[in-house]
């Protein structure tokens, strides 16, 4: 079977807990968008992993850990991170798309340099060379896996791609030009670091597919992030939908049967954009520190996070676009130092009230419409079965369940990966 684990949301849901807990029984799990930009933190027996390229099954041994040819591959960052996992003992089956493209020097540099530029008008880039990498991707100035293995290909490309990067280096951001011969060096050092890794994963897991294989699709980020159903222009530059693992991972679409929609019990967002839910000052800071394992701070960037209360609206639209079988609602326990807890129901635009996730320039305009429910007052870590959860805590997971259409099938009540419950 097939099943993708996706955000619902702006990214940071706790998707690699859920994707660890699936990996116990996958043969397979496949990073197929996204790059390093953003990161999957997961706690388990053998430690803590914050996990940027990497698929979120490596600690099993058990599991091949396929990087898909839609994923924006840093190849330092990928070489970086597998080596600190191996300084832990842990030595993952990885495989690389042959046909994956390569986050290249440049592409780095030029999302710094755009950022400097846009200066107040940033995007609030990870500056990690995305969006400049799934530009040349599009634009067909992209340099793939393969072509490492062909030096003479790979030399023509570089000339080709130069031309036109020198020209925008020195005229439109006034810095060095980039050395085409250093380039090449510094790109065949690239090869030997992913040599041992590189393969056809398109027919690995065409065939693994049709065999029956149970097969993880792990997305980056989440609905809202969506170039296409997000928030744009502040989203990334891959999509983050399950349906585009069928793309980025290759993948018949119509096996892909199940789709898990992980959704936090709160808001959270790093980066600009609308964000309609969103709380400030100190009830921020509290709900930053009582998130998560080690507070609301990026996996990546260490940036604190914006926060918010749970938007049923942005989360009903994320499920919806996402193709939703079934949602998993996560970091429940950090709620449990309130008093009085709030969701919102509704956006306010002009006076009117809709339930329905709007385009950007009406989103610009939006107001909470908020209903409130009493805190639970407790600690609800360690609790395994849903019937213990507080009759409060209940309500507020069956209100959710009701707002956004989508069952509830698993709750988590702490960082651990045995702090789970399943319902249904």
């Amino acid at each position: 079977m097939v099943r993708g684990i996706v955000g619902s949301n702006w990214g940071d849901e706790g998707k690699g807990k859920i994707t660890d807990m699936y990996a116990a029984e996958s043969d397979i799990v496949v990073r197929f968008q996204g790059g390093a930009n953003a990161g999957h933190t997961i706690i388990n027996d053998k430690g803590k992993f914050a996990l940027h390229l990497l698929p979120s099954g490596v600690c099993y041994g058990h599991t091949v850990n396929v990087i898909g040819n839609g994923v924006a591959l840093n190849i330092p960052a990928f070489h970086k991170e597998l080596g600190k996992l191996k300084e832990r003992g842990i030595e993952p089956d990885i495989m690389i798309s042959d046909r994956a493209q390569i986050v290249m020097p440049y592409h780095v540099l030029f999302d710094q340099y755009e950022e400097e530029r846009l200066a107040g008008k940033q995007f609030g880039s990870t500056k990690s060379g995305i969006a400049p990498f799934y530009s040349d991707k599009y634009a067909k100035n992209g340099i793939q896996v393969c072509d490492l293995f062909d030096e003479k290909r790979l030399r023509d490309r570089i000339s080709g791609v130069l031309e036109i990067k020198n020209v925008l280096l020195r005229e439109l951001y006034h810095k060095p030009e980039i050395d085409a011969d250093s380039l090449m060096e510094e790109l065949i050092s690239y090869r030997e670091m992913i040599r041992p890794y590189v393969g056809d994963t398109f027919s690995f897991l065409y065939d693994a597919a049709l065999s029956g294989k149970n097969i993880l699709l792990e997305g980056q980020l989440g609905s809202l992030k969506d170039p296409d159903f997000g928030i744009y222009p502040f989203t990334t530059s891959s999509h983050t939908l399950a349906g585009f693992g069928s793309v980025g991972a290759g993948i018949p679409a119509r096996l892909i049967e199940k789709v898990t929609t992980v959704v936090k019990s709160y808001s959270s967002a790093v980066g600009a954009g609308a964000f309609v839910s969103e709380i400030f000052g100190d009830e921020a800071a509290a709900m930053r520190d009582h998130g998560g394992d080690a507070g609301e701070y990026g996996a990546t960037t260490g940036r604190p996070r914006r926060m918010g209360w749970f938007d049923a609206v942005a989360t009903r639209y994320g499920c919806r676009v996402q193709g939703c079988t079934d949602v998993a609602l996560t970091v429940l326990d950090a709620l449990g130092y309130l008093d009085e807890i709030k969701i919102c129901v509704g956006y306010d635009i002009d006076g009117r009230v809709t339930r329905d996730f709007p385009v950007s320039p009406l989103l610009d305009r939006a107001k909470p419409v908020l209903k409130s429910f009493p805190g639970w007052k407790c600690d609800i870590r360690g609790i395994r079965r849903y019937e213990e959860l507080p009759a409060a805590c209940r309500a507020y997971i069956e209100f959710i369940e009701s707002e956004i259409g989508f069952p509830i099938k698993i709750v988590t009540n702490g960082p651990k990966r045995e702090d789970v419950i399943m319902r249904g």
